[in-house]
């Protein structure tokens, strides 16, 4: 009786994904939450692998994990600056 690997790394994959997404929902600042919805999507895409579905896979992580949290970072860092800086910095340079 062996270890079926494709289960444990399909739970570990998943409990990943879980982890990320609530650090996603509970993240205060909104540079840190695109980055921790690029995680969750690259999770995603690692389980479609694992589910054998390829091409799935390679859109998940080019078009879904890739370009749409950098869209959100570069539109979140173009539109509103007082995102970027510190708490407690307020008047200074």
């Amino acid at each position: 009786m062996g270890v079926d690997w494709e289960a444990v790394a399909f739970v570990v994959l998943s409990a990943m994904e879980v982890g990320f997404s609530i650090l996603l929902v509970t993240s205060k600042r909104l540079v840190r939450a695109a980055f921790w919805l690029a995680a969750t999507l690259i999770t995603i895409g690692g389980i479609y692998l694992l589910f054998r579905a390829a091409f799935v896979f390679l859109i998940q992580i080019l078009v879904y994990a890739g370009a749409v949290p950098l869209l959100f970072a570069f539109g979140i860092m173009v539109t509103r600056r007082k995102i970027m800086e510190e708490p407690g910095m307020e008047g200074k340079p």
